[in-house]
């Protein structure tokens, strides 16, 4: 789950991490009811699950208020990289002396969390990982010992000189380690943490990505869920047991198994086509969870055929086959639809399929049954 800036900072806060004063707003009626309680100059941030904001025009200064709200007018009512802006955070400015960086991630190489630390903040980080990769001091936490405080003490002096700054900073870093691990994130990061002129430290922007599968255990955390820019289809899907991702093809794929799902829209690609999702009904032997995931792929009506991909193992291909001819029952299915089902009860299956007399296109293996849904989604 990817927050934005506002959530970002929330969760932040709760750790002690200083923040300029700010308000998220949804409308300029909104930003004209607040405005006034701000000293300026103020910032005006879109807020949108997406990097480069301020070089789309998305982060402005105002000096005062009328030129606050011409500003939120203008941001709320533009788009970027093709997402609308529906909310703006109004904050304090910065009197800003430096920028620094600071993030903590799951290095899945050596499975353990990486904390970075950068002078070059405020900038793409991946950039400058790219350009000047010296410029980023990582350090690599032992998984049972965690942040130590030599080695936030050794992070800090990496990128600060004055020892209270780099006191300050040592702070950040702690903070920032404890919202990593007590929200069970992917990712943390500060960027830029900001050396103001008097000395004063304060995280400008924030992102934090959260782990969906350890949501249950942060019930709080789940109420920070930007609907606005969420997935209606995918959140859905989570809530019937289906792992679902909506991609840009036109070929609907209906797989058991993450890996088999993976091959099956490599194998459609390798063929010529599309996949206009991914979509895992995992392990279950439940008729249920196959009606629904053919529902959902109908939902998306760029879909010209759909291959149903299943090799039975703790799903059972006679489950499937129920599944689906319910599917077809109930949904008034039009679309071309491939399907091979090869493993535990296919025999089973095929009778099934075969006295429903649904005009389905049976293949034997996933080479004929991708290269036939790639033929059928172009016609």
């Amino acid at each position: 789950m990817k927050l934005l800036e506002y959530a970002s900072k929330a969760i932040l806060t709760k750790y002690g991490v200083p923040v300029k004063k700010n308000h998220l707003c949804k409308s300029i009626e909104e930003v004209q009811g607040i405005i006034d309680e701000f000293t300026f100059p103020v910032v005006v941030k879109a807020q949108v699950p997406v990097g480069g904001r301020g070089k789309a025009g998305g982060i402005k200064l105002a000096k005062d208020k009328g030129e606050a709200l011409n500003i939120a007018q203008q941001i709320l009512g533009m788009e970027i990289k093709g997402i609308p802006v529906k909310k703006v955070l109004i904050e304090e400015a910065a009197r800003i002396k430096s920028e620094l960086y600071l993030g903590i991630v799951l290095d899945r190489a050596t499975k353990r969390n990486i904390i970075m630390v950068s002078k070059e903040g405020g900038v793409e980080i991946e950039e400058v990982a790219r350009t000047h990769p010296d410029a980023i001091i990582k350090l690599s936490l032992h998984p049972y010992l965690g942040l130590q405080d030599f080695e936030a003490k050794y992070l800090s002096y990496k990128i600060v000189s004055e020892s209270g700054v780099a006191n300050k900073v040592q702070y950040f870093i702690k903070s920032l380690y404890r919202a990593y691990l007590e929200t069970d994130a992917q990712l943390a990061e500060i960027n830029p943490l900001v050396v103001e002129e008097d000395g004063n430290v304060i995280a400008l922007d924030a992102k934090i990505i959260l782990d969906d599968n350890a949501l249950f255990r942060h019930q709080d955390l789940e109420s920070l869920r930007d609907m606005d820019y969420e997935n209606i289809e995918e959140l859905e899907a989570r809530s019937k047991g289906l792992s679902y991702v909506k991609l840009d093809g036109n070929i609907g794929c209906c797989v058991n198994g993450a890996g088999l799902a993976m091959a099956t829209m490599d194998i459609i690609k390798l063929y010529g086509g599309e996949p206009a999702n991914f979509l895992d009904v995992g392990g279950s032997s439940n008729p249920e969870k196959i009606k629904n995931a053919v529902e959902l792929i109908l939902r998306d009506k760029r879909v010209k055929a759909i291959l149903i991909n299943i090799f039975g193992g703790i799903t059972r291909c006679d489950d499937v086959a129920m599944g689906l001819v319910e599917a077809y029952r109930e949904l008034n299915i039009s679309l071309p639809v491939v399907i091979r089902l090869t493993g535990t009860n296919e025999e089973k299956a095929k009778v099934i399929l075969a006295r429903s007399g649904l005009p389905l296109y049976g293949v034997s293996s996933m080479a004929e049954g991708a290269k036939l849904v790639c033929e059928l989604s172009a016609k």
